[in-house]
């Protein structure tokens, strides 16, 4: 299966989800669903770096991409979900170039960045270190969230930062930096959108979106206008959606 980074590199649309569960039935629900990559949420869950480990596995074990949204911009928690295995970090609430420099340099070992060596499950406890530093910088992905208005500002100088792989929008909480949260029909928060959306395809920077309650109108939307990355909802969705899609049909 073709590596997402050479995917997004050839300008090529790439599915994925979000698991905000803690569970590994959960991940493997997803990855046989058919998602190329499952993204293990850390912000916004109580999943901790222990939990994140077990899923990574399990999602790598089932053929998938293991993805993390990290909780916060950390040098620590980079290095620690990368050598469990993650092989796309989303960085949360990035603001500007300085933002995006320091996640790329806690990824990269020297002397493109600063992260340390562990020999852990992704260097394979320490039998497969070599192969793992060659194979990095070709299959490691980074992916900076865009979810406030100042980064849409600062957009230019941090897709100009080496090492970016691609920006994902987080639609809830860009409109909420501009004042209403939830509210995607507001004519400020469709130009920041434009903006976004300009500013990538004029620095050929690959555009991701979150799309909470997907349907094949709006995917289509986004694959024409240039998005490749996309995310998918996100298992409680899917499972709170089907509960009542099932109980709608039964009680008419």
């Amino acid at each position: 299966m073709k590596g997402i980074k050479k995917k997004l590199a050839e300008g090529q649309v790439t599915f994925g989800t979000w698991q905000m569960i803690g569970n590994t039935s959960i991940s493997e629900i997803l990855c046989d669903a058919g998602f190329e990559w499952v993204t293990v949420d850390m912000e916004h869950t109580g999943i901790d770096v222990d939990d994140a480990l077990e899923l990574i596995r399990v999602i790598d074990r089932c053929g998938k991409i293991p993805a993390v949204r990290l909780s916060v911009n950390d040098f620590t928690l980079i290095k620690r979900v990368l050598d469990s295995g993650a092989r796309i970090i989303i960085v949360p609430m990035v603001m500007c170039r300085a933002d995006v420099e320091k996640a790329v340099s806690a990824a990269y070992y020297p002397p493109r960045g600063t992260r340390g060596v562990g020999l852990a499950r992704a260097q394979g406890y320490g039998f497969g270190f070599e192969e793992y530093k060659k194979k990095f910088g070709d299959e490691a992905v980074i992916v900076a969230q865009i979810e406030h208005i100042e980064a849409v500002n600062n957009l230019e100088e941090i897709l100009s930062v080496e090492g970016l792989d691609a920006t994902i929008i987080g639609p809830y909480d860009l409109s909420g930096s501009l004042g209403h949260p939830g509210d995607f029909e507001r004519e400020d928060f469709r130009q920041a959108l434009e903006r976004y959306e300009a500013t990538s395809r004029r620095m050929g920077k690959p555009m991701g979106y979150h799309m909470v309650t997907p349907t094949k109108e709006n995917v289509n939307e986004l694959t024409e206008k240039g998005y490749r990355f996309i995310a998918l909802g996100f298992d409680s969705y899917f499972i709170g959606r089907q509960c009542r899609e099932v109980l709608d049909n039964v009680r008419e």
